[in-house]
């Protein structure tokens, strides 16, 4: 269910983001609101993101070294997303909605053919693996028929902690928060929390094994 009023700490968290589309229905979409996907802003945000995707998607210049391709990449990525942590790469291709409501950590990976609906906030912490064709939804629609022939729309924001791998082809669906230190088994549809060192598999995601607990890694300036 979407909710009826703004949610001032996500609008406090998008203002150190970068590259955000800021308009009154942008702060709609991030804290769970329903509001029009057509505003200008909104529409040109994701005119950007598709721009971004067909650069990133077919980026290689022929004289291209592993090195130089890896640092091409991340400067793209720092382009559009809200936020990125050193050691980043993504394989291409990619797609998203926004990028701006993306914050990755450090030394995040991802395979091929990563999804982000990131209508609302998504965030990923550090030293998270994702096997191919992970697909993260924050974007969902109301059931009753009307708003969806208005365009009307709302989104829930989407949490993966330190630590975590998620296999390929899981679908994480809009809400969800996935504790540090998880494993999801590939092909698992994530429709609830995960707690903490957990393992979780199948469709819907539920929990199989807990892991032992290592202590967090603390931050250093860089």
């Amino acid at each position: 269910m979407a909710a009826t009023e703004k949610d001032p700490v996500a609008i406090e968290a998008a203002k150190k983001l970068a590259n955000v589309p800021w308009c009154d229905h942008y702060e709609r979409m991030i804290s769970g609101v329903l509001y029009d996907c057509l505003t200008p802003e909104l529409v040109q945000g994701r005119f950007r993101a598709r721009r971004f995707m067909h650069k990133y998607n077919s980026w290689f210049p022929d004289d291209a070294t592993p090195e130089s391709l890896e640092k091409g990449r991340f400067e793209m990525l720092k382009g559009v997303f809200g936020g990125v942590g050193a050691d980043t790469y993504i394989e291409p291709p990619i797609s998203i909605d926004y990028g701006c409501n993306i914050v990755v950590g450090d030394k995040f990976y991802s395979n091929f053919n990563l999804v982000i609906l990131d209508c609302g906030l998504v965030t990923i912490g550090d030293r998270v693996l994702f096997g191919p064709f992970v697909s993260i939804f924050s974007a969902t629609h109301e059931t009753e028929v009307q708003s969806r022939r208005d365009g009307i729309e709302y989104a829930r924001p989407v949490t993966i902690g330190d630590d975590c791998w998620i296999g390929g082809n899981v679908t994480i669906m809009p809400g969800v928060t996935i504790g540090k230190g998880c494993t999801v088994g590939a092909g698992s549809v994530v429709t609830k929390d995960i707690p903490d060192f957990s393992v979780a598999i199948g469709s819907p995601a539920r929990v199989v094994k807990k892991v032992t607990p290592v202590p967090d890694i603390p931050k250093t300036d860089a």
